[in-house]
């Protein structure tokens, strides 16, 4: 059996297309995982399967200081160690502010009374459906929760290395994306050839490059009087484009309706087939 490798897919902003590859090109493989990283706004699942939310669920838990009031002398200690300020002296009574906490359980530990304890609070929830030509997970953070990176690791427990895993990203560079990218064997970055997505592209990069992550580019939307906006920028800086998704009318028509392109557009299953091939060839370089 190949070797198979985990490719993330990323872009510098949403709606750039980061979605679209990341389905089409996971429906177009055989023995494939698809990852939903984009925990605080996952949408894989309406072009893969919408019935995802009543199928298989687990939840994501973290632990919350709980004081008790009885225990308690004010001493302040706890209030003190947290430098998220989610603990704070009202009067005599430590308040818990449990959106803002990082759940390090450092100030159970400083308390001299031994009157804090952690309760369990779902921060997420992992869905799995498994279907005839894919496994796929989707990672969901709870809402008025903050903390994404903890669904993204517990998401990422569910790889298995026997298959091709697609992962899809958060857009940026803020920790949710390295969190969801690292340790993956190559990275993609969709782009859309505009001076915006020049832009948020150069800042994708400088932090894959930061990370020592490997990477090339796919253009969304191509269209032969822009794209020179990123083919210039690729080709000063020694970037490979892999592929170019042409602008077009009848993709656009297929995502409004949740259809993946590939399942209904002629040779696209071919060139997200060799896109693969060429993505692992680098990766195992």
């Amino acid at each position: 059996m190949a070797e198979e490798i985990s490719l993330s897919i990323l872009s510098g902003k949403g709606g750039t297309g980061k979605t679209t590859l990341a389905v089409n090109l996971a429906l177009a493989l055989e023995n494939v995982q698809l990852l939903d990283a984009d925990v605080e706004e996952p949408n894989d699942y309406l072009f893969i399967s919408p019935e995802i939310e009543s199928k298989e669920t687990e939840s994501v838990m973290r632990l919350i200081p709980e004081v008790n009031d009885d225990k308690c002398t004010a001493c302040r200690k706890c209030v003190d160690f947290c430098e998220y300020n989610a603990l704070a002296m009202m009067l005599d009574n430590v308040m818990v502010f449990e959106e803002v906490c990082h759940s390090c359980g450092g100030c159970k530990i400083v308390c001299p009374e031994d009157a804090i304890t952690e309760k369990e609070k779902e921060l997420g929830k992992l869905r799995h459906d498994s279907l005839s030509n894919l496994d796929f997970w989707q990672g969901e953070l709870n809402t008025k929760e903050e903390k994404a990176v903890p669904v993204i690791e517990k998401l990422k427990t569910k790889i298995d290395r026997d298959k091709k895993v697609v992962i899809d990203s958060p857009p940026g560079t803020t920790c949710p994306t390295i969190e969801a990218i690292t340790d993956t064997d190559f990275t993609i970055v969709v782009t859309e050839p505009s001076p915006f997505g020049l832009h948020d592209l150069k800042m994708v990069i400088e932090m894959l490059n930061d990370i020592s992550q490997s990477f090339a580019v796919v253009i969304n939307r191509a269209e032969a009087d822009s794209d020179y906006l990123i083919e210039d920028y690729c080709q000063a800086e020694g970037i490979k484009i892999m592929l170019k998704i042409p602008f077009s009318r009848k993709i656009a028509e297929l995502y409004s309706e949740g259809i993946p392109f590939v399942n209904k557009l002629e040779g696209w299953d071919e060139k997200l087939q060799q896109l693969y091939q060429e993505i692992r060839e680098e990766a195992l370089k």
